[in-house]
């Protein structure tokens, strides 16, 4: 069975510092949004900017991280972004503290920490690909994957609890000091890592830079399923600031509720992410692909029903459980099909250009999601991102054929 597959020692510290890092970000799950709404009163324009900006400019900034990570060691490269992380991060409880906490000071953190994320992950991908046998990938990935949605399940109202009892910048603070920590985690692996290619001169070569989009525009399979994965990751997370607007200023719920709502439905992340590996080796993975895909994107719809009391929470729960437990089993499958498909020496260019695409498509409907919201209310702009997410799987690869092409000839290295 999966949970007993040894992955090593090497993988167990990854790993180790990985469950760090998610639980405290579970425990600060939202916390910019909620401290401009708590804290500095903003409106419904100005979180979705906090939520839409900031990761743009962050993508903007990985732009010419990629082929930078790509010929350096990965380790140093996961452990200097997490240490950038933990930096910006406390930054908050600081200027708080003296009183001089502003709107653009969330703005600038979260950009810093949406370029770190970018980058620790495009590391991250790359140095899992070289500490795990090539059958194994997926296995590692769907503990990530569980990792990941158990800490959403825990950390949010542990996080609201926390807020209620020592004020609205204690997550934060939780959440910088994870950063910390998983840095720590990753200098415990011992083992050599073996030298990228070019270290000197890829970097500088202004083509490098566009290397990952390159490599995924060149292959069907990966095309298909950037497309799609930008698009539905933009339009779900464009939901998160109007649910915080709807559900905390116009239906009058409590931090602790609003935390609850979608931390529950996280443990249904356990299930699919578990799930993974079998459904993958019973069906196939283009059927994942087709009918999870085309399942996690259906529900989101239900979002514009909810109402105030305990009808409004259960329905904003039962949504996200749908949406997450079809989410978990399918992201696992598709960062093991993405690395499949990509040569070791594109990985870094590949993962940044994947996260950048996502990055940038959640700024952009979050920002225009926002701009609707100001117009007609959050309840509209729920509407039409549930309408439009209906449309995604149209994106999604129709032939087992497309996934089986043979990759492009892979680009130089150097």
């Amino acid at each position: 069975m999966m949970a007993r597959r040894a992955l090593g020692r090497q993988f167990g510290w990854l790993w180790a510092a990985y469950a760090v890092s998610a639980y405290g970000s579970g425990l600060g799950f939202g916390a910019l949004p909620l401290i401009a709404v708590l804290v500095l009163h903003t409106g419904p324009a100005e979180v979705s900017a906090l939520s839409a900006v900031g990761p743009a400019v962050g993508a903007l900034i990985a732009v010419p991280l990629a082929p930078w990570v790509e010929f350096r060691r990965k380790r140093p490269v996961m452990i200097a972004m997490d240490l950038t992380r933990f930096g910006a991060m406390a930054t908050i409880p600081v200027a708080y503290a003296f009183g001089r906490l502003g709107f653009v000071q969330l703005l600038m953190v979260s950009a810093v920490v949406a370029a770190a994320k970018i980058a620790f992950n495009a590391a991250g991908g790359a140095y899992l690909k070289t500490l795990v046998r090539p059958e194994d990938l997926l296995v590692a990935n769907a503990r990530f994957e569980s990792t990941n949605w158990s800490s959403i399940a825990v950390g949010p109202p542990l996080g609201g609890a926390a807020i209620g009892l020592f004020g609205p910048v204690t997550t934060v603070v939780a959440d910088a000091l994870s950063y910390l920590l998983s840095a720590l985690g990753i200098t415990a692996i011992r083992g050599g890592e073996e030298a990228p290619q070019a270290s000197d001169k890829s970097p500088v070569r202004a083509g490098a830079l566009l290397d990952g989009w390159r490599h995924i525009m060149g292959d069907p399979g990966l095309r298909a399923l950037y497309l799609n994965n930008m698009l539905v990751s933009g339009l779900i997370m464009a939901t998160e600031p109007l649910l915080a607007v709807l559900l905390l200023r116009q239906l009058g719920f409590p931090p602790w509720q609003y935390a609850l709502a979608f931390a529950a439905p996280c443990f249904g992340g356990l299930i699919g992410s578990r799930l993974a590996h079998r459904v993958v080796t019973r069906h196939g993975r283009h059927r994942v692909f087709r009918i999870v895909g085309t399942l996690r994107a259906v529900w989101l719809i239900g979002l514009v029903f909810v109402r105030p009391g305990i009808v409004g929470l259960v329905t904003v729960m039962a949504v996200e459980l749908a949406i997450i437990v079809n989410m978990s089993l399918y992201t696992p499958v598709l960062a093991t099909y993405r690395l499949e498909r990509t040569p070791k020496h594109l990985v870094a260019r590949t993962l940044t250009a994947w996260s950048i695409g996502q990055q940038a498509s959640i700024a952009v409907c979050t920002a225009l999601g926002g701009l609707l919201a100001d117009v007609t209310g959050p309840r509209t702009a729920l509407t039409a991102a549930g309408l439009l997410i209906l449309a995604t799987p149209l994106l999604l690869p129709r032939r087992e054929q497309t996934l089986q092409h043979e990759p492009q000839p892979s680009l130089s290295p150097s």
